[in-house]
């Protein structure tokens, strides 16, 4: 009896072991993003690395389908309250609806008066009956108060506009199944640089969101998340899988490093920083290869 009880309670023990370390490795995936975390105890080489994808480019166009786009996909479910967007990929602070709403929004320049029209005499205060250098009054009249300026409109930016995303990623050498694995952290949508509506001409981020929550919305959705097959449109294929599967292209931006620098950073320029990603990714595949080698 003893000897049932002592195997009992081992049993016991080693239950609540396990359940304890599932619970905390959920926890750990839900707080960093990742979908399909690998245990610390597996990993033998990690390294973070930050990717762009151009949604125009031919091998990217199915993610982009028409009225299937996935920057559709992923502002529909934000709109609906099913996605969560984060102010950076530290997935620390959240935005609110309302500045989420601000974000994907640009405001139309006013175009003022022409230097013809304020050459014949006419301001941005003037009223209708206001010619020339006049006080704004007619006779039997008094003088038009001016109006307040107002505002210009806003508009929210098309779906097709928003090609530009940003991937954060580990690429991690699994030593228990003795392979490289993409584990996906974040998704940032971009609003471009070279948009004639963005001002700034500077790229910048509409939201961040964790790959984790993009499978659910992807999974929820499957009418709406496809990945467009051209060559048979009985074979489409979810967005969840496209990523699974790596059905398509980017290039590397930036690798960790302390200063978190971005590769055009680092070796001062565009043109040099498309060449170091280039060197980057050459690097990895020769370090994957060596791994086999010796």
């Amino acid at each position: 009896m003893n000897k049932f009880l002592s195997f009992a309670a081992l049993a016991a023990s080693l239950t609540l072991s396990v359940s304890a370390s599932a619970q905390e490795q959920a926890t750990t995936a839900s707080s960093n993003g990742s979908y399909r975390p690998i245990p610390n105890s597996d990993i033998m080489f990690r390294k973070t690395i930050w990717r762009a994808v151009d949604l125009r480019e031919k091998q990217n166009k199915p993610m982009f389908s028409e009225g299937k786009e996935i920057s559709r996909v992923i502002m529909e479910a934000v709109k609906r309250g099913e996605l969560q967007a984060y102010r950076n990929d530290s997935l620390t602070t959240t935005y609110t609806p309302a500045e989420i709403s601000s974000r994907m929004s640009y405001v139309e320049a006013s175009a003022g008066l022409s230097e013809e029209e304020k050459a014949a005499g006419f301001s941005e205060q003037s009223s209708d009956d206001d010619w020339g250098g006049g006080s704004g009054k007619k006779k039997g009249k008094t003088a038009a108060k001016p109006k307040a300026p107002t505002a210009p409109p806003s508009y929210e930016y098309r779906y097709k506009d928003l090609f530009q995303m940003e991937l954060k990623e580990d690429m991690i050498f699994d030593k228990k199944r003795s392979r490289m694995y993409h584990d996906i952290k974040t998704v940032t949508l971009l609003v471009p640089s070279t948009l004639s509506t963005n001002v700034s001409g500077i790229e910048s981020p509409i939201g961040t969101f964790k790959y984790s929550d993009l499978v659910r919305v992807f999974r929820a959705n499957p009418d709406k998340a496809i990945w467009f097959n051209s060559q048979n449109d009985a074979q489409h294929k979810n967005l969840a899988d496209a990523f699974e599967l790596w059905l398509f292209n980017s290039y590397i931006v930036k690798v960790s490093n302390p200063n978190d620098s971005r590769l055009d950073e680092v070796y001062g320029g565009q043109q040099q920083g498309i060449l170091a990603a280039q060197q980057a990714a050459s690097d990895l595949i020769e370090y994957e290869y060596n791994l086999w080698s010796f």
